[in-house]
């Protein structure tokens, strides 16, 4: 929906300036094709106010127009129309009176639409804000869980883009909880030196199982270690402040290996809750460490059951610029969701939030040149 007061503001254009214009009126541009004769008088309304805001008037520009010159409004009046005002999509064409029927035209601009006559678009160049934003107009997919899909959806809002939701990844939390209840128990007496995290999933169903038994942050007497930014912050959530987290560049199960070189781990059990099927790199840096590793699997990233249709047509239609993906996971998700029909693919280009899944993307879905 187009808003008629916020599309203009949006577009940089303001309806009154104490310098330009002190009065303003708002009309119908589209009136019911069933009347006889207009309820407008636009002999009158040309000239008797500043600015004029026509709402949904681009099927009727060309007579509008017209009718305003022929009234007495100067040809040469600054005229702007504004196409998806408020939205990801907006796009605004500028002229005067005398060629914006013809700009709007060779643009194609389309409904919904709000048209702007006056002063006051001479402002837009110094005043827009909104269409400059560093990724406004992209149409972004989204391939993170539900439940993490609406941060990043709404910093990519933020920036100007345009996101659209397709989870890849649905969590289902799958562990042995014989096993867990003894590695609970051995991490309360101190007998674990770390322990490591390597996703905010891992941390949330670690400590609902902590908090389903009466136990809390309290109960891990080791060190924590996290794979970045994002767990940490889980953590902290939780009461605990992560004592080693790699620095910005280096999410990575190498970039923690790194970050963990100070600490002595020889000879110290680490505890490793995580999701089935993780990366051994980790796994094996550890071990080479002189560390003797203990790995619980918590939960299953599998494929939604049932992906969001919208989000499919819209990818298979061409309408997404970027697709991005925040872990080897979600790729491989993706790539099965999608089967052989890669062909949306190329034509949109491919975000990765580190090196690793990068390097997923370009095996499993044959992209080269990602961001």
């Amino acid at each position: 929906m187009t808003s008629a007061i916020a599309a203009p503001a949006y577009a940089g254009i303001p309806v009154t300036h104490r310098g330009l214009a002190s009065s303003v009126a708002f009309v119908t541009g589209h009136e019911d094709p069933a009347k006889i004769g207009s309820d407008v008088d636009w002999p009158k309304l040309a000239t008797a106010v500043d600015t004029l805001v026509l709402l949904m008037g681009v099927g009727q520009l060309p007579q509008i127009v017209e009718r305003l010159v022929a009234a007495g409004r100067d040809a040469a009046t600054p005229a702007a129309v504004i196409e998806g005002g408020t939205l990801p999509r907006q796009r605004t064409v500028a002229g005067t009176l005398g060629d914006i029927v013809a700009r709007v035209e060779e643009a194609g601009i389309a409904p919904p639409a709000v048209a702007v006559v006056g002063e006051v678009v001479r402002l837009r160049e110094a005043l827009r804000w909104f269409d400059t934003r560093p990724l406004f107009g992209l149409r972004v997919l989204v391939t993170r869980t539900r439940e993490q899909a609406s941060e990043l959806s709404r910093a990519l809002a933020a920036a100007g883009a345009e996101p659209v939701e397709l989870p890849t990844i649905e969590i289902t939390p799958r562990f042995d909880r014989t096993k867990l209840a003894a590695a609970v128990a051995a991490l309360r007496e101190g007998a674990y030196g770390w322990l490591v995290f390597t996703s905010a999933n891992a941390v949330e169903i670690f400590f609902d199982f902590l908090e389903g038994k009466g136990l809390d942050a309290r109960s891990v007497r080791a060190g924590v270690a996290a794979i970045g930014s994002a767990t940490a912050e889980a953590l902290r959530r939780r009461g605990i402040a992560a004592d080693v987290t790699p620095g910005r560049d280096a999410y990575t199960a190498e970039g923690l290996l790194a970050a963990l070189e100070r600490v002595e781990l020889d000879g110290r059990r680490v505890l490793l809750p995580r999701a089935e099927g993780g990366r051994e790199a980790l796994v094996d840096g550890l071990i080479e460490r002189g560390a003797t590793v203990e790995e619980v699997t918590l939960y299953v990233a599998a494929p939604p059951k049932n992906p969001d249709a919208e989000g499919l047509r819209r990818l298979r239609a061409g309408e997404i610029d970027v697709a991005t993906f925040a872990s080897s996971s979600a790729v491989r998700n993706f790539a099965s969701m999608l089967g052989d029909d890669l062909e949306p693919l190329r034509r949109c280009r491919i975000a990765c939030i580190g090196p690793v899944t990068a390097a997923t993307a370009e095996e499993l879905l044959g992209r080269r040149r990602t961001w």
